[in-house]
């Protein structure tokens, strides 16, 4: 089943960038936030060999791998501390972790949070396991350091369409 991501980009969008804890971030901080997202494509070289390749997603179907990236800049006069970034899991993402392992993530929707180690899933049934990457629903960054005026970086996470 293919699902049209014109819609979907557009709700991706909106929830990466509101979910920094956005008014805290930006009106304390000045820290300004952007984000996309790309569909990974295995691609055949003219000498065989298999290349990936980073898209913009038009189309994508169960088992496409994304990448999300939000970039980050301190757009402000003074540094920016004690901010965090945080972008909830499209229904249609499972998780596949991140690029730095610093995140800490959320399995019920944003009311708890750590690593995913340290998290239990509770089922429908009431039955409680520990938590697995496709039972995340948040992920969020911590910056507990100095963000220096002007100072920029990304935070890359993955996914797996359902």
């Amino acid at each position: 089943m293919k699902i049209n991501l014109l819609k979907r980009l557009a709700m991706l969008a909106a929830l990466a960038i509101p979910g920094i804890t956005p008014g805290a971030a930006m009106a304390a901080n000045n820290v300004a936030l952007s984000s996309d997202v790309f569909v990974e494509r295995k691609i055949e070289n003219a000498d065989g060999q298999t290349a990936v390749m980073l898209e913009e997603p038009k189309t994508v179907i169960p088992g496409d791998n994304l990448v999300f990236v939000v970039k980050y800049k301190n757009v402000g006069s003074t540094p920016a501390t004690d901010f965090s970034v945080t972008n909830p899991l499209p229904k249609a993402v499972a998780f596949n972790g991140t690029s730095d392992g610093t995140e800490i993530v959320s399995v019920d929707g944003g009311k708890n949070w750590g690593p995913l180690s340290a998290l239990t899933y509770t089922r429908a049934n009431g039955e409680v396991r520990p938590a697995l990457m496709s039972d995340v629903t948040h992920i969020k960054w911590k910056f507990n350091r100095s963000l220096s005026v002007g100072s920029e970086g990304k935070l890359v996470f993955r996914g797996t369409v359902k």
